[in-house]
Parts: structure tokens; C-alpha cells; sequence
């Protein structure tokens, strides 16, 4: 049996989007990995839906079932997910004085970051057993050389360590025919969402509405059973300053406690004031309080679950049933 591993990446180092770039890694054993696709692929014919799942596409919470039951679904196997963040700023600094191009400078990046991402996972490996890396396939990482770099890093780590295990290949692969990519994909979206505190952008920008479906995605995911401490446990976050010489572990835990409390906060004001317009309109419709809220049709799911929240059944009832 062998052990699978799946690459992505956010916020690229020469992307002007953001102040860190990351880098995830979703691992675990080819049994385990096939028996997840398999669950998800049952949870999207159930809900009748073939589209992917992307966390920057979630903007309206009409696949919120996908969503919620797939990552229920994941967080509940023995996976890892490690993710490696960068400071852009940092390492664009330092690589302007050691005479570096952007380009130049991401090849090097692809040489040291699979240690950090990979090896956590694969270090208790067995010997003779083989790794298989399955990486976004597209032109830009076959200019950087990214799949041969990423095959020789880690069988030279596990020469070195003399582990024995050896990565056989690296597979390009599409999004869209993998479920496990797609699976790195939410939840490195989620994990950037926390740590850039993208939720306290809620009333101030024009995408309102997005961050209120994605926070509440991710809120009414963490309260689910044990999940706040499942994400902890196998979810590693590392990051990289370019004024130490180390790579520090980072607590994602802060980041969970300060998102949960302001969630909180926001959602007892809004339960509130539907409250205030059942009491006033009792037994009327879910769109009349949809519109009483200024809700768009896009928060449709959030408002059911606030009623049922109001109503005693749990705010996740409906989709647990």
C-alpha cells in the first residue's frame, strides 16, 4: 500500500495579492485516500451537484450542503494536512539582494519547501514503501521544474535520513478530475481565511456577502462535534520570516479563538433581530424573513440556520438528518 500526497498553493510569491503566499500539502495512505473520494463522490450524487469545490468560488451559500458534509466527511479520517506559509515581502527583499528574478527565486522555494510540507508526513513510512505526489497540472510548474524537483527533494530526504521510502512519481493533475486537490483547496482556503482575518471585513467591503457565507461556512463546520479540535490536531501550519533562520510552528488555535468570538458576537445580533420580526410576523415564510433581514437569495442557508438554531434543532440539524 502506498502513501499519497496532493500539492497546492495560494497567493503565489509573484502574485500582488497578498502578503503571504502558502503552500498546503494533503497526505495520507492510498486505502484511506480512495475510501474519501469515494464518500465525497456519494455525498455530490446525493445532493444531485457535479460542480468542484473551490473556496475563493463559494460566494453564495447554495452548495452549503457540499461543502459542510465533505469537510465533515474528511476531517473525520486519519489525514494531514500541512501548510507552509511565506512572507512575500521578505522573501522578494532577499532575493533582490542576493540578485534573484522572482522566477529564481520560486525555484528555490520548490527546493526547500517540500522538507517542511512532506516530510512530517512521510517520515514514519515504512521502508520499501512509495509515495506518489500528485501537483495542479499546468504549464507554469512545468517551466519551474516543479515536478522533478519536488520527486528528487524527497528521495534525497529519504536517503539522507535513510527512511527508505521513495516518491515513484509525481502525477500532473487537474482539479476538476480530483477530488483530494479540490479537498487542499477549501481547506487552505479556510486556513487563510483565519489567519488574514478576512471576516472582520464583513460592512466594509463589496464582497459582503461572500465573507458572510464563507464565515459561516466555516463557523457551523467548527462547532460540529469535536471538529475544532480535529483541525487542530491534523492541520500544521508553519511559516517563514525572512528575519530568522528558522521556520516557526504557528498555534492555529489563536486564529480559531478569535474568529470563533467575533462570529459569535455577530451571530447573536442577527438572531436577534430575526427574532424580533417572528415575534412581529410569526409562522410567515423563510423568504419574508430572508427579505425582513436584507438577506439576498445567496444567504438563504444562513437564515435557515438561524431558525433553526431559534428553534431548539441545531444550527447543522438539517443537514446532519
Amino acid at each position: 500500500m502506498g502513501y499519497y500526497i496532493f500539492f497546492d498553493e495560494s497567493n503565489k510569491l509573484d502574485q500582488p495579492n497578498g502578503a503571504y503566499s502558502y503552500y498546503g500539502a494533503f497526505g495520507t495512505n492510498e486505502a484511506t485516500m480512495n475510501e474519501v473520494v469515494e464518500q465525497i463522490e456519494r455525498i455530490k450524487t446525493q445532493l444531485g451537484t457535479t460542480r468542484e469545490m473551490h473556496f475563493a468560488e463559494y460566494t453564495n451559500d447554495k452548495d452549503f450542503g457540499k461543502y459542510f458534509k465533505s469537510m465533515n466527511c474528511v476531517i473525520n479520517y486519519d489525514i494531514h494536512i500541512n501548510i507552509f506559509i511565506v512572507n512575500n515581502e521578505d522573501a522578494k527583499r532577499i532575493g533582490s539582494q542576493m540578485a534573484l528574478t522572482i522566477t529564481e527565486l520560486r525555484k528555490l522555494f520548490y527546493v526547500k519547501i517540500p522538507e517542511r510540507l512532506f516530510y512530517g508526513m512521510t517520515r514514519y513510512l515504512n521502508n520499501g514503501e512509495t509515495v506518489k505526489i500528485f501537483v495542479d497540472n499546468n504549464q507554469e510548474y512545468s517551466d519551474l521544474e516543479v515536478y522533478n524537483r519536488l520527486e528528487e527533494q524527497m528521495n534525497a530526504h529519504s536517503a539522507y535520513r535513510n527512511k527508505g521510502y521513495r516518491v515513484d512519481t509525481v502525477i500532473p493533475q487537474t482539479s476538476d478530475d480530483s477530488i483530494p486537490l479540490q479537498i487542499i483547496d477549501v481547506f487552505m482556503g479556510i486556513i487563510v481565511f483565519l489567519m488574514e482575518k478576512r471576516y472582520k471585513n464583513v460592512n466594509e467591503k463589496e464582497d459582503d456577502v461572500t465573507l458572510k457565507v464563507k464565515s459561516d461556512l466555516i463557523y457551523r463546520f467548527l462547532i460540529q462535534d469535536d471538529n475544532i479540535n480535529k483541525i487542530q490536531r491534523k492541520v500544521n501550519l508553519y511559516k517563514w520570516e525572512g528575519n530568522e533562520e528558522h521556520v516557526s510552528e504557528v498555534n492555529l488555535g489563536d486564529y480559531i479563538s478569535e474568529f470563533m468570538a467575533y462570529k459569535t458576537q455577530f451571530d447573536i445580533k442577527e438572531m436577534i433581530r430575526l427574532e424580533k420580526f417572528r415575534n412581529e410576523y410569526p409562522r410567515q415564510t423563510t423568504k419574508l424573513y430572508r427579505e425582513a433581514m436584507g438577506y439576498k437569495n445567496s444567504q438563504l442557508k444562513m437564515i435557515q440556520g438561524y431558525i433553526d438554531e431559534l428553534d431548539g434543532k441545531g444550527r447543522n440539524s438539517y443537514f446532519l438528518s
